[in-house]
């Protein structure tokens, strides 16, 4: 195979990787592509409380479910003095059950959980068509209106859909007919009327069911549990509001209980309550993707950075920028033109000012290297060799440092203190090199080098310190295959650089 055609392949296979990995992360784990990007998490506790009997008790709750939208994960139970255990019902409903020996005077159990955005599992459903319910039975006056409004809504409408849609409207107008009338007699409250509305529909041989859940956007104490009504079409339950008619759970409802079954159950105790609350709080996205990947167990999280220990990731997120100044320093080099003194030296210099503010560095690195010039020059004159030459070099590079931290803490420049972190034999080597080239080129090629080797470091340092490029290459790694598909790219390149048409400029005029 040709060599430019493996290239081609090898890049396009890198930027596939690369592209898709952190497609992958940010559509379907949810990593935000921008760091600061927050987002909302609802922490929401359920507060069961009763008189103790002195005897033992056993407390069961009803627990939420994940959604389309919705993840519940860390959840907690914190109720000193009581056993806790998850259960799960035939119905696929997962309980908790709170169990102590003995209890007396009041008691308060809690159980809180935090729900995320994200695409949660929702219980599985019987794979079995469910049958309806056995038809209530009506007294008369009522039985001979609820035959009417179901006959007015089968007539009106076209599936189970469309049919209950149809009876919530009825049942919600403004202006009721004397069958609504009839039926809502003795009714009192929401809950009685959506459990009519249940009732209505059984009776046309439909599954269905009461669906409890709690509207995360309505936060506050003491919040009561929304009832929604969930019917089967044939393929799937779906849900619909029994005030509105509108199809579908909302993004931010969180269901709590489906069916028939008791949301609470108190055994050996006396006068028990339940109550919610809901709070809000904004996290880093970045967080947040974290913990939903390692809950969903996507390998790309498990065997990620975010596994490492802290001080780990503080190394490799400076590590991580290496890449990105060889970036730089290949496009100033091989398509701009511009000299530098080694090809990794001003990504070195570029990371040295890392560690101090970039006008420091500059000043630190032109008055360390010009001093050490000529300090390099004079120990050239003394005919010494190579090695003892650049160990000598070091030492006076040190003793540099230390007089100006010392000058510069006495002058109140702070900043010239972090000097201790700058890489001692770079600059050394740096200085060395540039010796060899005095001698050999010339002042002139000294200067050249040197100062693109310093406008290069100042290019690669202002890129690589760039918050938004320092954050997308952490928190997606799998980036490092782009760059090293644009820098196969540009090793492609043989045409003129920038510098060079300037140079050649003249042979346009003939």
């Amino acid at each position: 195979m040709h060599s430019r055609l493996q290239l081609y392949l090898w890049m396009a296979v890198l930027l596939m990787l690369g592209l898709g990995a952190a497609a992958y992360k940010h559509w379907e784990l949810g990593f935000p592509l921008v760091p600061g990007k927050t987002q909302t998490v609802w922490t929401v506790e359920a507060r069961i409380e009763f008189e103790g009997t002195d005897r033992p008790v056993k407390a069961s709750l009803n627990l939420p479910d994940d959604t389309e939208n919705l993840v519940v994960v860390e959840s907690v139970a914190a109720s000193p003095g009581y056993g806790f255990e998850l259960m799960k019902s035939k119905e696929h409903e997962v309980r908790g059950v709170w169990s102590a020996r003995q209890s007396k005077d009041t008691q308060t159990l809690y159980y809180k959980t935090n729900v995320y955005r994200g695409k949660g599992k929702p219980p599985e459903e019987p794979k079995k068509k469910p049958k309806p319910a056995d038809k209530p039975v009506f007294t008369e006056p009522k039985a001979t209106a609820a035959n009417a409004l179901l006959e007015d809504a089968y007539r009106h409408s076209a599936d189970a859909e469309t049919l209950a849609i149809r009876m919530i409207e009825q049942l919600n107008a403004e202006k009721p007919e004397d069958n609504v009338r009839i039926l809502l007699q003795g009714i009192k409250g929401r809950s009685q009327k959506n459990q009519l509305t249940v009732e209505l529909l059984r009776s046309a041989e439909i599954p269905v069911r009461l669906l409890r859940g709690i509207e995360l956007t309505d936060i506050g104490r003491r919040q009561n549990l929304q009832e929604l009504i969930e019917l089967y079409n044939g393929d799937q339950w779906i849900a619909i509001d029994p005030r509105s008619g509108e199809l579908g759970l909302s993004e931010t409802f969180l269901p709590w209980q489906r069916g028939d079954q008791w949301l609470m159950q108190v055994e050996g105790g006396k006068d028990s309550s339940l109550s919610f609350s809901v709070i809000a709080n904004e996290r880093a996205g970045r967080n947040v993707a974290i913990l939903l990947g390692r809950e969903e167990q996507a390998g790309i999280v498990d065997f990620s950075l975010f596994t490492l220990p802290v001080e780990v990731q503080n190394t490799f997120s400076i590590l991580l920028l290496i890449p990105i100044g060889a970036l730089v320093v290949v496009i100033l080099r091989n398509l701009v033109g511009i000299r530098t003194s080694g090809t990794f030296m001003p990504i070195l210099i570029a990371l040295a000012f890392l560690q101090t503010t970039l006008f420091v560095g500059i000043v630190l690195f032109v008055v360390v290297v010009g001093v050490g010039l000529m300090i390099r020059g004079y120990l050239s004159r003394l005919n010494l060799l190579l090695v003892p030459r650049l160990a000598a070099v070091l030492i006076v590079v040190i003793g540099l440092y230390v007089a100006l931290s010392i000058i510069g803490f006495k002058m109140g420049l702070m900043g010239v203190l972090s000097v201790t972190y700058f890489p001692m034999i770079i600059i050394a080597w740096t200085i060395e090199r540039m010796s060899v080239l005095w001698e050999e080129e010339g002042a002139r090629e000294v200067m050249i080098q040197g100062g693109g080797s310093l406008l290069t470091a100042i290019l690669a340092h202002l890129v690589m310190t760039e918050r938004h490029v320092a954050y997308l290459f952490f928190a997606f790694p799998e980036l490092l295959f782009v760059v090293l598909a644009i820098i196969l790219a540009i090793g492609q390149y043989t045409g003129y650089r920038l510098s060079e048409l300037r140079r050649f400029e003249p042979l346009t005029r003939y």
